[in-house]
């Protein structure tokens, strides 16, 4: 599954974004949002997330 964004924890820092290795993570509104067909699961972003609102199940 790709990684999935809790919109209640992300800070909208965009520190996800600069992290993502796939550029599957943009900004929208100041919320991460991830192309699920860009991401390739491997959790750089979950590491990255300085709010832990980022998760990969």
């Amino acid at each position: 599954m790709p990684a999935i964004i809790n919109k209640d924890e992300c800070v909208g820092c965009g520190t996800c974004v600069e992290e993502c290795p796939s550029e599957a993570i943009t900004m929208a509104d100041d919320i991460a949002q991830v192309d699920a067909d860009k991401c390739n699961e491997c959790k750089t972003c979950v590491e990255a997330c300085p709010s832990s609102a980022i998760s990969v199940e």
